[in-house]
């Protein structure tokens, strides 16, 4: 689970300077059309929490304990929310699923680890 999280950390960082990017030429493009659409800005906040979430995975990837796994959790889920709002941005939508998934993922398997290395230690 090191690795991986190690791993997913750093593409999540650099996911967050793609989505970045794409955020702002989409909010250039509300902003030029005069659409008040706020796709642009909800991409920027999703980037954030990628670039978050990120971090906080690469730093917590020897953690024993679900404290970085929910702190992912709860930043995935909110990215999530504010990511379906896509309007006419419509890879913000597959991002937003890829930080739903990404935070659940961590979790479940977290807690799988967890109650397998506790069944282990018992017998």
């Amino acid at each position: 689970m090191k690795t991986t999280k190690l791993v997913v950390g750093i593409i999540m960082i650099v996911l967050s300077v793609l989505i970045f990017f794409q955020a702002s030429i989409a909010g250039l493009g509300n902003a030029v059309a005069g659409t008040g659409e706020t796709s642009g800005s909800s991409g920027v906040f999703l980037a954030i929490m990628y670039l978050a979430s990120g971090i906080v995975y690469i730093c917590t990837r020897k953690k024993e304990g679900l404290g970085g796994d929910i702190a992912g959790l709860v930043m995935m889920v909110m990215a999530s929310m504010m990511g379906f709002n896509a309007g006419s941005y419509s890879d913000l939508v597959i991002w937003s699923w890829l930080a739903f998934i990404i935070g659940v993922g961590f979790l479940v398997w977290h807690l799988a680890a967890n109650k397998k290395a506790k069944n282990v230690d018992q017998q």
